[in-house]
């Protein structure tokens, strides 16, 4: 389990692929210094286990149902990744629970300037993820817990503050790039749980029902 708060901004020192599945190593000194065989380590928002860990640099494997579902087999040796290590028991939650489980990838559609911020527009490769996309609710982008300021049609909008922008790979993210995506795991569970108890056929997530169970 993740907050979605970047500690480190990696750097991709080798990719190795052999059809899809991927073994990448990152230069990460931060996060390489305190991490083990076998700790989990969001790479751009995908959970991936520590395999190796050398000279300030760890390596983990890609697997390929992560090769297809997220945007790491486009990375190339000097890309920059944004790292998180797990979440020990006693920490803080700072921005909301993420499981490193992408649900689809996204395209950057625009990045306007806001005053202080920058605005990005993304468009979801799978429209059916939008139902989980809520204003002012929480979404991961490229692991980067974030608050959504607006649904309009076919993408989403989110804000980014100077430090938030300054401390991730959103920096560098322009029209046109691929971001990993992953919606609040909360909404998910609520609308399983409203399908099992309306017998599973089909979403079964109406108004109505979420009146019945006081989510209004």
């Amino acid at each position: 389990m993740f907050t979605g708060l970047i500690e480190e901004v990696g750097r991709i020192r080798d990719v190795r692929q052999a059809g899809e599945t991927l073994r990448l190593t990152v230069e990460a000194p931060r996060v390489a210094s305190g991490a083990a065989v076998g700790d989990s380590v969001a790479v751009n928002g995908v959970c991936l286990t520590v395999v190796a860990v050398d000279r300030g640099a760890f390596t983990a494997d890609v697997m390929p149902e992560t090769f297809r579902r997220t945007a790491l087999k486009s990375l190339r040796p000097g890309d920059g990744v944004n790292l998180e290590r797990a979440l020990r028991a006693d920490g803080r939650l700072g921005g909301h629970l993420v499981q490193g489980h992408v649900d689809a990838t996204g395209v950057v559609r625009s990045r306007t300037p806001d005053g202080n911020a920058v605005r990005f527009a993304i468009e979801p490769d799978d429209f059916s993820c939008m139902k989980y996309v809520v204003p002012r609710g929480s979404i991961a982008v490229d692991g980067v817990s974030l608050t959504v300021v607006s649904v309009e049609g076919r993408f989403f909008v989110v804000s980014i503050i100077p430090h938030t922008l300054e401390k991730t790979m959103f920096r560098h993210r322009k029209p046109g790039d691929a971001v990993n995506l992953e919606t609040d795991i909360i909404g998910r569970y609520v609308e399983r749980l409203l399908d099992w108890r309306g017998g599973g056929g089909g979403s079964g997530l109406t108004e109505e029902k979420l009146r019945e169970n006081g989510f209004f």
